[in-house]
């Protein structure tokens, strides 16, 4: 039984989507607008199209304008600002990796995979 959970949430972590500890079915999370444009223009660093698009779809589907969220886990690092969990490809992974073991942050080492290679 352990293993189909594993699995199923592997899966959804492959695809890009979270929904956060306070949200049920049909629940979307209140951000900031500010908050909403950064979750939305970091999809742009998503390693292919079809990535991007999915990144999109689920901040649509998970986060909606209202008050600003003070738990939504926004960092910036090298000019990259990005909010909430990052999915990032097996290559990001290790350059994360990569990165950690060379002395950097994972917070920083995280952003800048994600974004910059």
């Amino acid at each position: 039984m352990k293993k189909i959970i594993a699995a199923g949430l592997g899966t959804v972590a492959a695809l890009g989507l979270f929904v956060g500890p306070a949200q049920g079915a049909g629940s979307q999370r209140e951000v900031s607008r500010e908050q909403y444009q950064i979750l939305l223009s970091q999809c742009r660093y998503a390693d292919a199209p079809s990535a991007r698009a999915r990144c999109r779809a689920s901040v649509r589907q998970n986060y909606r304008i209202g008050r600003a969220d003070p738990a939504l886990d926004c960092r910036t690092y090298s000019g990259v600002t990005v909010c909430g969990a990052l999915t990032l490809s097996a290559s990001e992974r290790a350059c994360v990796r990569h990165s950690v073991a060379a002395g950097l942050s994972f917070r920083r080492a995280e952003v800048e995979c994600y974004a910059l290679s």
